[in-house]
């Protein structure tokens, strides 16, 4: 169901957001620190747990695939109210929080397929 796809993005979405939250404070910047992009990382890893575990029923995976789907437009529209001139002039710090998550999610991603593609 896609309810049950809602839930685990809203989860997966307030996770993230608390981590960077609290990244940034422990980089001493005042602002949210990558909290979407480790949102869009776990919904990622969750997505990709192998159905044949039944740690879903079949209908949740079918709500979390929806939203994998949909993520990437609403991460575009959150990302739209973020004050990116604040976060250029923060420093290179605030650039670099930025890059790593993206570069970790690179990583990680070709992990996730390749164990897609033993599973199937």
């Amino acid at each position: 169901m896609i309810i049950y796809g809602v839930a685990i993005l809203a989860a997966c979405y307030l996770t993230g957001i608390l981590f960077g939250e609290f990244l940034g404070w422990l980089l001493g910047i005042p602002s949210n620190v990558g909290g979407v992009g480790f949102a869009m990382m776990l919904l990622i890893i969750i997505q990709s747990l192998p159905s044949t575990k039944k740690w879903f029923q079949p209908e949740v995976y079918k709500g979390i695939d929806f939203w994998n789907k949909m993520y990437i437009p609403v991460v575009i529209a959150m990302s739209a109210v973020q004050n990116a001139y604040a976060a250029f002039s923060s420093g290179f710090i605030a650039i670099l929080a930025g890059i790593v998550p993206v570069l970790i999610c690179f990583a990680i991603i070709p992990l996730l397929t390749s164990k897609n593609h033993q599973n199937v």
